[in-house]
């Protein structure tokens, strides 16, 4: 957990990528620690909402190239790529809704991870694209699907196929990010769009994120049977049910 800082106080959890030495790059160990974290915040009753952001200059640089390069084909695409998946699903499949703060240039598995966000939030001076072509590699986290899906095809073609990047002000149009605020301010918006969810219901915005992620094709299975679960959990069958099973007894649910 070295390369990772979590405080969670009066309701927001505040998740900083912590190896400003390496602009934040991600490898094994931090991708390991992503998903327990995600686990970690998703059990905290009292976490209603995710800041997400990197320490020092960058948000994040995406994947370790000194991790990955030396590995061989079957390594990469059999660990790198399934762990990192995996990671990043953790992160857009939390309850809690997540909003990345990106003080930072947010290229190839930088971007990826801000895509996981529900929120974006931009400091003016940040550069937005998908290099990972240019050094002969794909963006193999999510870059071509959850991209797509957050994003629209056609821009995730500007950016992988034809190396556009975009400036903070180009990707609020394009619709990329969904604020830009100057320089260094980026963490006082999150904070104060955060405290925005003091005055909506806890319940009711983790069932709808849950029905968004379902409409963009996001485990749309865990959410069905979550949401029927859940339903199924407050009706008398239920307690009937355990009872008999106790006792030993058939269920007379009649």
């Amino acid at each position: 957990m070295e390369h990772f800082l979590l405080d969670i106080r009066d309701g927001i959890a505040r998740l900083t990528l912590n190896r400003p030495e390496r602009l934040n790059a991600m490898d094994e160990a931090m991708m390991d620690a992503l998903m327990a974290l995600c686990r970690q915040i998703e059990h905290t009753q009292d976490a209603y909402v995710v800041i997400l952001t990197g320490a020092g200059k960058a948000f994040c640089a995406g994947g370790d190239i000194d991790a990955w390069s030396s590995q061989s084909a079957d390594a990469f695409g059999r660990h790198w790529l399934r762990d990192g998946h995996q990671a990043l699903d953790a992160l857009t499949r939390l309850r809690q809704p997540v909003i990345a703060v990106l003080n930072g240039h947010v290229l190839g598995g930088g971007l990826e991870l801000a895509a996981c966000a529900d929120y974006r939030i931009a400091e003016d001076h940040i550069r937005i694209g998908q290099p990972e072509p240019g050094l002969g590699i794909i963006p193999g986290w999510s870059g071509t699907q959850r991209a797509v899906r957050r994003f629209g095809a056609q821009l995730v073609r500007r950016m992988a196929l034809f190396g556009e990047q975009f400036s903070a002000h180009d990707a609020l149009t394009a619709g990329i990010v969904d604020q830009v605020v100057e320089k260094g301010q980026g963490l006082s918006a999150a904070d104060e769009l955060a405290n925005r969810m003091r005055h909506r219901g806890p319940v009711a915005t983790e069932l709808v994120k849950m029905l968004i992620n379902a409409a963009e094709g996001e485990e749309r299975e865990r959410v069905f049977e979550a949401l029927a679960g859940r339903i199924a959990a407050v009706q008398p069958e239920l307690k009937t049910g355990l009872a008999a099973f106790k006792d030993r007894k058939k269920p007379d649910f009649w």
